[in-house]
């Protein structure tokens, strides 16, 4: 695993990053690219630099077939809050995406479990996820994988914590009643098992959260940790998100820092078995 930290927009260098896979692998109809996106604020950027590359010409998303990680159980699809409208606002309704091409879980299906399995045997059945994009929680949840989800979880209803249903809070007017209390999620294992992860972590509140992923060892209590069991996987941070860094990948990056002050990004690796 690498973390990758940069004084760039994280939106601007995650969008440029999906941009590259993308026309690197030159998706035909019969090989799409298939790419799990995430939501929430730390991404906003990131969709709006994917939308200008589309409309510059830069990025065609003709033959690329999307999952996205979660969605609210109880929202209906219409739902302002919903991820379906996020998507749409931020993403679907800007570019060439085919709307038979793009994958959310329905927050109001009649048997989630049986929604779920279906969201996992297409993406089965798409050969698995090229590229999966996402972001972490302030105790480290991944997708709504709170702490203390086992690493080989798979797509799935789950309850919210109360920490993570405050940080949304902010999504519905902050009003606490108003956040749902489950969501249909992705699981670790569902995440973990696509070819590529690149994940996103901005400012000081993500802090701990990625001072212990850089720590040594995996921990339940800890989501995002699972990441570093993946072969290539790359957690993109800014230098507030980084604040608490400990030990050697402190002194690390401070070394990188001052010996490269002009690189657009500082590159730490970390091997684990």
């Amino acid at each position: 695993m690498r973390l990758v930290v940069t004084n760039m927009n994280l939106g601007l260098w995650a969008a440029a990053y999906i941009k590259e896979k993308i026309n690197d692998f030159q998706p035909t109809p019969e090989k799409p690219f298939v790419l799990g996106l995430p939501t929430g604020g730390t991404v906003v950027d990131m969709y709006a630099n994917l939308r200008l590359f589309y409309k510059e010409g830069l990025l065609n998303f003709q033959n690329v077939v999307t999952f996205n990680m979660d969605e609210y159980a109880g929202l209906p699809p219409d739902h302002p809050q919903s991820y379906h409208s996020y998507m749409r606002r931020h993403l679907f309704d800007e570019v060439n995406l085919r709307p038979e091409n793009t994958h959310i879980l329905n927050g109001l299906a009649a048997d989630p479990q049986a929604e779920c399995n279906a969201f996992e045997a297409q993406i089965a059945k798409l050969g698995g996820i090229d590229l999966f994009v996402g972001g972490i929680g302030q105790n480290g949840h991944i997708a709504f994988n709170e702490p203390y989800s086992a690493f080989n979880t798979r797509t799935r209803l789950v309850e919210l914590t109360p920490d993570t249903r405050r940080a949304n809070a902010r999504f519905f007017n902050n009003d606490l009643a108003r956040v749902p209390e489950k969501a249909l999620s992705v699981g670790i294992g569902t995440v973990t098992d696509a070819k590529e992860v690149l994940f996103l972590a901005s400012g000081e509140k993500k802090a701990q959260a990625v001072a212990r992923l850089m720590q040594e060892g995996q921990d339940l209590a800890w989501p995002l940790t699972a990441l570093k069991l993946h072969p290539k996987a790359t957690l993109l941070a800014d230098p507030k998100a980084c604040s608490l860094l400990t030990g050697t990948p402190r002194q690390t990056l401070d070394r990188l820092m001052s010996e490269q002050p002009n690189e657009a990004h500082w590159t730490l690796e970390t091997e684990e078995a």
